[in-house]
């Protein structure tokens, strides 16, 4: 084989390798809930 397929099949594999490489891990955010907020109870008229 010429040493230009021999160059194209070597950077294709090293391509190839890059792509399969271990993705980067996406960032996960964790946010946090507000506290549940209840509505008054009724206690009686005026108290």
């Amino acid at each position: 084989m010429s040493k230009s397929i021999k160059l194209l099949a070597v950077l294709g594999v090293v391509a190839s390798v890059a792509a399969c490489a271990k993705e980067a891990e996406e960032e996960y955010v964790v946010v946090e809930p507000e506290p549940i907020s209840y509505e008054p109870v009724y206690t009686g008229k005026y108290k």
